[in-house]
């Protein structure tokens, strides 16, 4: 059976492995923009503090580039936790670019490299793909732990907030706890949720769901899977069942999205899920979570050059409202802001 909510009274949070969500707060929109840069710039600090201290004392002096610079530069990239291989390739195309005569100074470096990264990071496509006929199927998938929960209910305020209908399908029926929250977590939002009984299959699930999505109009059925599918077998075998679920209900070209929700935090743990995920469930965008103060800039770089597909999601903190759609501009533009935004930006 289905459940309709329409921002109802939140009840309190059951407990979980993942914190509850403190009530959402509109963003502001005239300062949106300048808020989310300070915000996400705070959020990548421990990256930029090791940048600022180790970079500047580098390349500051605006000295001709040598082989001694760039050793420096090397250390100091991967102290900022870039990653080995990361920095390795950023190093190779920054000393290829000195060798070419394209870079000769070190005050050169930075403008480089932040037209580079810019490059890499959004020549895939960062946007979100909507159907060209509604619903939208987005199915959200990661181990649990990650923040899958949390994000997907980040992802459904974000998407409800823009105008957009959404129908919430509740398909990680083996962890009542995680269809608790999104029950909890829809209230708050004011969006639709269609939930099974413990263990029911999840396509079952994702079937009424879909067929409510079309029922009501919807314009995003977001749709969440289970996050205990230890093989890549059992892991292709459900998502498959879910798709064929939604496009038994004539959703054609479901899923329209696959996002996979990483821990940014995890590091090469991160990366090794989003390989096994990427061969087993045709992923088309991730969700990095967590992108808090405790996490290091660098790995989003590390996490979009060897996984190789598009960053479209950041989660920078516990609120419903503390994420964004990535914008490598931002991004980049944070992560080498050296002199940094006060406290009152």
């Amino acid at each position: 059976m289905g459940l309709f909510s329409k921002k109802q009274k939140p009840k309190e949070s059951p407990a979980t492995d993942e914190p509850a969500l403190p009530p959402a707060e509109p963003p502001e929109p005239a300062a949106e923009k300048k808020g989310m840069l300070a915000k996400l710039t705070r959020a990548i600090s421990k990256t930029r503090m090791v940048l600022n201290r180790r970079v500047l004392g580098v390349i500051g002096l605006g000295q001709k580039i040598n082989d001694d610079i760039l050793e420096k530069l090397e250390e100091a990239m991967i102290e900022a936790d870039f990653g080995v291989e990361t920095t390795d390739f950023l190093m190779d195309v920054v000393r290829s670019a000195w060798k070419n005569g394209n870079i000769e100074q070190t005050t050169d470096i930075l403008p480089f490299l932040r037209k580079d990264l810019k490059q890499r990071l959004t020549h895939r496509g960062n946007e979100l793909h909507f159907a060209p006929k509604k619903p939208t199927v987005i199915l959200v998938v990661g181990i649990n732990g990650a923040g899958k929960t949390t994000s997907i209910a980040k992802l459904a305020w974000w998407l409800e907030s823009s105008g957009r209908h959404v129908v919430l399908a509740a398909a990680d029926t083996f962890r009542a706890a995680a269809v608790q929250q999104l029950k909890t977590w829809s209230e708050r939002i004011g969006c639709e949720i269609v939930t099974g009984a413990e263990h029911a299959d999840p396509a079952s699930v994702a079937h009424r769901a879909a067929e409510r999505a079309l029922e009501v109009g919807a314009d995003i059925l977001l749709v969440d899977t289970a996050g205990r599918l230890h093989t890549q077998k059992n892991l292709m075998d459900e998502l498959r069942k879910i798709s064929n679920a939604c496009a038994a209900k004539k959703i054609e070209g479901a899923p329209h999205e696959t996002i996979l929700v990483l821990d940014s935090t995890t590091g090469q743990n991160a990366v090794t899920q989003a390989e096994m995920f990427k061969q087993s469930a045709n992923v088309t965008g991730l969700f990095l979570a967590k992108l808090d103060g405790t996490a290091k800039g660098g790995a989003v770089l590390t996490i979009n050059e060897k996984v190789e597909v598009p960053v479209k999601f950041v989660g920078l903190g516990e609120k419903l409202e503390d994420m964004q759609p990535f914008d490598a501009d931002r991004f980049v533009e944070a992560l080498f802001d050296l002199e940094g935004l006060t406290e009152a930006e």
